[in-house]
This record gives structure tokens, sequence and C-alpha cells, in this order.
């Protein structure tokens, strides 16, 4: 552990000085009731970044208390859609304008690049925006035609929506979770990963700044088996939200379940990326390494399996190898680097661990992967990128590593392929690579997931769902009109005539 980080701008550094950072409820900075506190760090240097309290589940229960009351009394509920969006656009427009002050927070917090941050931030904006626009255009009444009766169903707000998030894309992820419940209406409770809790801490200044009604956008940190379980748990939620492993997803189910809590699950992947013979070798080569590298290999959905037709397998392979090697690996706020390092030392030992046992089970390496040094950085967590090949009984094949590490299958003809990748007990995101664009169609609505895109890997739109199966998730996805509706319960009224 070293010394608190200095930063390069002014606005982060305030920020961060104010250590230990206090939780956000009911609209003010709150200390927990006792006096525990835990630390976040640099990945890219080990150094701590600040101190943050951690939210006991007494202070969980207030925090929902106080998002419950901000439903009933704040008039959030009640406002129109129109004047909802309103603050909404107001909140895009503030973090707009501290883009860089926000982009540095979550490149430091989370060790990717600040050109990767930047574009989180972005994001966070258009989701913001799409749900308030959408909101506006909805309609909330719909008339059903039945005989001798009038009928329609009526969508309401729910109430209290909690959001649990994960470390890799904190700020970006609280844009995708929040936007619609807070379009639809809801009041919301969030806990970001006791990991990387900064930069939604600072979005809860510029929420202030916004004048949204004080207890609309709460914010409670913490560990996931104090404040999470706390959370998960609590019976006065009206809808869940989790995004993370399946085996928390599983927990965060559980708890739920106990008190009939509607629970949606965005949870991990096996991407496959399939790569016909007709492809493009070294431009799809060139954008499956970028996939891998992109946030150090920590994206759910990104391509960890490359299935590749073998009449090309060499050829890719070698092209994959080539541009891997070139990859900069470097500190988040070096403008050269490419990919800086994971977010943590378990993170770290977790990619480490998984090539050890992927050679142990016999897996091929195609590169070597390892530890990887960055001048002047010795204490931070960074890892060289690796490529792995071999069966798809592998644990590196079958098993989610979060970190840049693809495993290379081959395949002979479409139906092999899509043996290969519905095998995975996953069902997220894959890709299909072809020129022929009848064949990619077809794979791609044979393969068992919740997204298939074609000639490009990580492709988000905003009004296209966004959501897995199987092991992937369940109860709705994110990102597409659905999601809104997501968070309004029905009410269906009728008077017989």
């Amino acid at each position: 552990m070293g010394t608190m980080t200095t930063t390069e701008n002014r606005e982060s550094q305030e920020f961060l000085n104010q250590s230990p950072l206090k939780f956000f409820v009911g609209g003010r900075w709150l200390s927990p009731s006792g006096a525990k506190t835990f630390q976040s760090f640099d990945p890219g240097t080990g150094e701590v970044l600040a101190e943050v309290y951690q939210a006991s589940p007494e202070d969980v229960s207030g925090a929902v208390d106080a998002a419950a009351d901000a439903f009933r009394k704040s008039g959030w509920s009640q406002l129109t859609p129109n004047e909802r969006a309103v603050y909404l656009h107001r909140l895009a427009d503030l973090v707009d304008a501290r883009r860089p002050v926000i982009a540095e927070i979550e490149s430091l917090d989370v060790g990717k690049p600040l050109a990767q941050a930047q574009w989180d931030a972005q994001n966070f904006c258009q989701t913001m925006r799409y749900y308030a626009d959408l909101a506006v255009h909805a309609q909330y009444r719909n008339p059903i035609a039945v005989p001798h009766h009038e009928a329609r169903v009526v969508h309401q707000p729910r109430g209290v929506c909690a959001f649990i998030f994960p470390w890799n894309f904190p700020f970006l992820l609280v844009g995708w979770g929040i936007a619609p419940a807070l379009a639809a209406g809801n009041t919301v409770l969030i806990k970001p990963a006791e990991e990387t809790p900064l930069s939604t801490l600072y979005l809860m200044q510029l929420v202030n700044e916004a004048k949204i009604p004080h207890g609309v956008i709460n914010v409670v940190t913490g560990s996931g088996e104090v404040t999470g379980a706390a959370l998960a748990s609590h019976p006065g939620l009206a809808r869940m939200s989790f995004t993370g492993s399946p085996e928390i997803g599983r927990l965060v189910a559980r708890e739920c379940g106990q008190n009939l809590v509607p629970v949606k699950l965005e949870l991990g992947g096996k991407g496959a990326a399939v790569v016909f013979e007709d492809a493009d070798v070294d431009a799809t080569a060139d954008a499956l390494v970028s996939a891998i590298a992109l946030n150090t290999g920590q994206v759910c959905c990104t391509a960890s399996r490359w299935v590749v037709q073998d009449k090309i397998y060499d050829r890719f392979v070698s092209s994959a190898m080539n541009r891997m090697k070139q990859i900069r690996i470097g500190y988040g706020h070096d403008s050269s680097a490419q990919m800086g390092p994971v977010v943590s030392p378990k993170q770290r030992d977790r990619v480490l661990g998984y090539l050890r046992k992927a050679r142990q089970e016999g897996a091929q390496v195609l590169l070597e992967g390892g530890p990887a040094e960055v001048s002047g950085k010795e204490q931070g967590y960074y890892v060289k990128p690796a490529i792995l090949a071999g069966t798809s009984s592998n644990v590196a094949c079958r098993e989610e590593i979060f970190g840049p590490v693809p495993f290379v299958l081959k395949f002979a003809d479409e139906d092999d392929a899509i043996n290969l990748v519905n095998q995975s007990a996953y069902g997220l995101a894959n890709s299909v690579w072809s020129r022929d664009l009848q064949r990619a169609n077809r794979t791609a609505e044979r393969m068992i997931a919740g997204n298939s895109w074609i000639n490009a890997h990580n492709v988000f739109v905003h009004g296209v769902p966004y959501g897995g199966v199987n092991l992937s998730g369940l109860g709705g996805g994110v990102l597409g009109p659905n999601t809104f509706f997501d968070y309004l319960r029905d009410l269906s009224i009728v008077r017989p005539t």
C-alpha cells in the first residue's frame, strides 16, 4: 500500500481529498452508524485513492426508507414524463460538462485508459437522454378491446428500485441501470462495487447540482458481504437489479425470492466469435484482439472464444498473435496505453491462475501471458495478454476468466461451429464473421445467447435490447424500450358496460 494518489485535475483532487468519503442518502452526505471504512486503490500504482465509509445494514435500511419517502412525498413519481425528462437532461448536461473530471476519477479507480473512461461517461449521457426522451413518448394507458366491458391497462412506477453494480464499468453501468428506472418515475438506491465506488459518489455532487429532489437518487457504499447483502435481502424494495457473477447472482436472486421482490440479473459470459473461411482474416483478427484488450478483458460480453474455420486457422492465429504482441500496456493516464492493469491483486491472481490451470489441462499456449511490468508502476496490477488453444473441455474455454485471454477452437463446417458455440453454459453475446451475409444471419440466429453480432463485436445501440440467457442472466435486459417498461407495474381497470 502506498500513499494517496495525486491527480492532474484540481476538481478530482478536491473530491478525493474529502476522504473518508461519505455515502449519499436523502440528498445529504452521511457517515455510517459505525466508523468502518475501506480503501479504494489505484490499480495502476497500487496506491490508495481514498478511504470510503462502509454502510451497515442499519444504514442500508435507512437509505431504503429515504428512497421510499421520496417516492411517496417528493413528487417525483407524480411529475409528468416531460418534467422528469428536464431533470434527467440537466444531469446528462452536467456529466457532459464534467467529463474530464469523471474520466480521470474512473481511470484512476478502474485502471482503464482515459479515452475509454471518456467514452463511458459519454455513454452515460446518451443513455440518460435516450430514456428521458422515450418516457416522453411512451403510452401509459392502453385500451383493451373486449366484449361488454370498457377496459384498459395503466402503467405506473413501481417504487424503490435497488441496483448492485460491478467494478468493470462503474459509471457506464449506473447509467444503463438507473436511467430507465428514473424516467419511469421510480426512486433508486445504488450500491457500487467496493473496488470502484468513486465515480458514482462524484456523480451525486452533480445530482444535487441538477436539483433532483432529495431521496430520488441514493448511494450506499461498502462490501458485498455486508452492504450488498443487506440491500439484496431488504423487503422494502419494489425491484432489484444485480450485475456481476452468476455465483453472486444466485445469492441475490435467493434473497429477493424470499421477499418476492422481482429481480433482474445481468451476469457473466463466455462469448464466441465464429470466423468463417471467407472472412477478412487480418481485419477480423485486429477487431477481435481489440475486443479482448478492451478494459483488459474485464468485459462480460467480450469474445473470449475464437471459433475459427480450419482452412484459415493458421493464418488467423498468426495474424492475431502479431496484433496482440503490439498492444501497449501502460498506466491509464499514459496517452499511449492501449491496455491498463486489471482492477485488483485478486483479479490478477485469477487471470494468472487460469493460465496455470489451462496448461495443466493440456491447453496449447500460442502466446505466453503472465505478469507485466510497467516502468515506474511496479506495484500496479498489470498482466500480459495471452492466447490459448485446445479442446472445448479445457477450463479456460469453459469458464469466464475476465482477463485478456482468448481461447481458440477449430471448426470444419457450420454445424460444427454451432455445436462448439452452444456447448457453453453461458449465453450473453456472440459474433459471426463472414462476407456471406445469408450464412452469417443464419448462424447468428442459431446461437443460444441474448445477442448475436455480425462482422463486429461489443456493439451497444440505444434502443436495441441487450441481455443474456442461461448463466448469463434473467429477468430482462438493458438498453431497449422493454427495459423502461420493466420499471413500470401494470394496473388493469375494467368497467362492465
